[in-house]
């Protein structure tokens, strides 16, 4: 990451994208009648949409840049808290939502950690610091209703 205003972009894209795959598959949950996974899948959306709107205000104060789509450089290719396509089978259950879920907050922890190791900028360092703390407490809430769902 090359500046804030940069990062701030990174971290709304993410969010954004976190937010349109979990209702992609909450609507395909949906249309094949299983109630629960497609009320797990909202409520994760739901999440993703206040962090987004958190990652907006953080960069409140900054230009942000303007970037395409296509311009984006993840790690692979994708968002990396857009939840795997996979997640649309019709047999799903809750636990396996949860795992999907799981493996996408992990992904997105993963990349916040990535730019908190690679930066040099002390600003930068501060904002990735925070958003790796709050993607680890989404790690952790994930792993306890894992954990609720299993007894």
């Amino acid at each position: 990451m090359k500046s804030v205003e940069e990062f701030l972009v990174y971290a709304a894209r993410l969010e954004q994208e976190a937010a349109l795959r979990f209702d992609e598959l909450a609507d395909v949950a949906s249309s094949f009648a299983n109630k629960d996974v497609a009320a797990f899948f909202r409520q994760m959306a739901h999440f993703s949409r206040l962090h987004l709107e958190e990652a907006r205000k953080r960069g409140g104060f900054h230009d942000l840049p303007e970037i395409g789509t296509g311009q984006f450089q993840w790690p692979d290719e994708e968002s990396p808290e857009a939840a795997a396509i996979w997640g649309a089978d019709p047999n799903m259950d809750v636990n396996q939502a949860m795992e999907l879920a799981l493996e996408a907050e992990l992904r997105g922890l993963a990349f916040y950690q990535d730019v908190l190791n690679a930066s040099d900028d002390p600003e930068i360092k501060a904002m990735a610091r925070e958003f790796v703390e709050e993607e680890a407490e989404h790690v952790a809430a994930i792993e306890r209703w894992i954990g609720r769902l299993a007894a």
